[in-house]
């Protein structure tokens, strides 16, 4: 397990607001006290209906924010100081409210007003119905806030209160940690770069000199599609390449050479004429560990080869590519951001910190359950040799549940790792998950850990059948069809 040491010595503020989940925030500020944070607690009115003051102040070990109308309070404290003395701000759980008050600017309460006072990274973990997850308005909301550059960890599809089940679980309590210490310890949320500063002041300066009269909007605006948010792809419709695009891919491509990390196929090319300049790919590889105690866990026989195959060849291409890795034994692609986990939750933390993407290839091979319960020590083997009993419950499904996120990239491609019936079994795993293709491969025999693999790329329309080829060369068939795609 991860020792979280990047959140030794920080400084969270931890807004609870009104959700039956909001006993979680309890676990979610004991983890973070014991990973060596700092927590300062903040009760919206609706939060302190489902947590006590008395309790949340008694696991952060500090003294509670709640009114902003306290003369006490603002006289101690204020809203102005709360803002300016933390290094992050969560809010955990985000109610449909919240979120709505949020992205409408409202300040009529300490957590408002600290929201817009604070001008550093927040992270929020929703929790609502699933209907109300659902609904337009608030995907509406989550899109205003994610352009404005607020992190989301969540929500789960699960059982929920009153017999429901859906998408609209807060994330457990570790899921959450680990997106928090993403948060902290990403470079690209700190402060902005200025090359990128000046990238952009050159794009919007070429738009007014065209005169096009559009407005200048680096983030492109999500697009409703069923009840989940996707992004859209715009085009001109003169179909001229946009500068913005241009200065950005500009800025990315030189930043890679000056850092010297650009793989062989970028050095020296005009960094313009690469196909994924620009874009964004997230890309998934390797295993997952699920800890039975300090010393077992629960595996499989993914090396990663193929999803860091895949990264490499999309980095070639010209993209910047974010490798959410498991435990494996190879070096980091060149030119490629590389976060590694351990756990399925934490899998889907860093996956969900580094959105927005403009696709996103799921490649690792996740385990499907963890223990209930892990052991603080390592299990003894009893005197009768008998198995210890195991209960196992479901891990998170990363691709279904970035298949509906309202951050959700344009292309969004899974693996099936079959033993039989292969491509049936990946058509279905296509329409269960919401993703748009499956990359489907027979692994009954020596593909896991192997150098080849055959592969079918099944969408919702067709079926290839790839021959069997090195997993360099499934990867860079993979990524020409990926940017292919991109710039249909």
């Amino acid at each position: 397990m991860s020792a979280h040491q990047g959140l030794k010595g920080k400084r969270v503020l931890l807004v609870v607001s009104g959700s039956i989940a909001a006993y979680k925030a309890l676990e979610l500020a004991r983890l973070l006290g014991k990973a060596g944070a700092t927590v300062m607690g903040l009760l919206t009115a609706g939060g302190a209906r489902f947590v006590t003051p008395h309790a949340l102040q008694a696991i952060t070990g500090r003294k509670l924010a709640e009114d902003l109308w306290s003369l006490r309070e603002e006289a101690e404290r204020g809203h102005i100081r709360l803002a300016r003395e933390t290094d992050l701000v969560v809010v955990a759980p985000a109610s449909a409210d919240r979120l709505a008050r949020m992205a409408a600017g409202m300040a009529d309460d300490l957590a408002g007003a600290v929201l817009l006072a604070w001008n550093g990274p927040v992270l929020v973990a929703p929790a609502m119905n699933p209907t109300m997850w659902a609904h337009p308005a608030t995907g509406a909301n989550v899109a205003t806030l994610m352009a404005r550059g607020v992190h989301f960890v969540g929500p789960e599809d699960g059982p929920m209160a009153e017999a429901e089940s859906g998408t609209g679980r807060l994330s457990e309590p570790p899921a959450i940690l680990a997106a928090i210490e993403a948060a902290l310890t990403d470079p690209e949320h700190g402060a902005p770069d200025a090359a990128l500063e000046d990238a952009l002041d050159a794009a919007i300066a070429a738009q007014a000199e065209e005169g096009e009269g559009r407005p200048f909007a680096p983030h492109r605006a999500p697009r409703k599609g069923g009840s989940s948010f996707t992004e859209g792809a715009p085009h001109n419709a003169d179909h001229r390449a946009d500068p913005t695009e241009a200065a950005l891919s500009t800025f990315s491509a030189s930043k890679a050479v000056e850092a010297d990390v650009a793989p062989h196929s970028l050095r020296g090319t005009a960094p313009g004429l690469l196909p994924l300049s620009g874009k964004h790919v997230l890309v998934t590889s390797g295993p997952t560990h699920e800890p039975l105690d300090p010393v077992r866990y629960i595996a499989n026989r993914s090396s990663g080869k193929q999803g860091h195959a895949i990264a490499a060849a999309l980095a070639a291409l010209g993209a910047r590519v974010t490798l959410v890795s498991g435990p494996v034994t190879l070096a980091d692609p060149a030119g490629v951001a590389v976060r590694p986990v351990e756990t399925a939750r934490e899998m889907l933390a860093a996956c969900e910190a580094a959105l927005p993407a403009d696709a996103a290839v799921f490649a690792a091979a996740v385990a499907d359950w963890r223990p209930a319960e892990v052991a603080g020590q390592k299990m003894k083997k009893p005197a009768d040799d008998a198995a210890p009993p195991m209960a196992l419950v479901p891990n998170p499904d990363i691709l279904a549940t970035l298949s509906r996120h309202p951050m959700r990239p344009g292309l969004v491609i899974g693996f099936a790792a079959e033993t039989e019936r292969v491509v049936e079994h990946a058509r279905a795993k296509l329409a269960r998950k919401g993703c748009d293709w499956i990359v489907a491969n027979d692994v009954s025999g020596d593909v896991m850990g192997g150098a080849e693999n055959s592969v079918h790329l099944v969408t919702s329309y067709s079926v290839e059948d790839w021959p069997r080829l090195p997993k360099a060369e499934v990867a860079a068939r993979l990524a020409d069809r990926i940017a292919e795609t991109l710039h249909a």
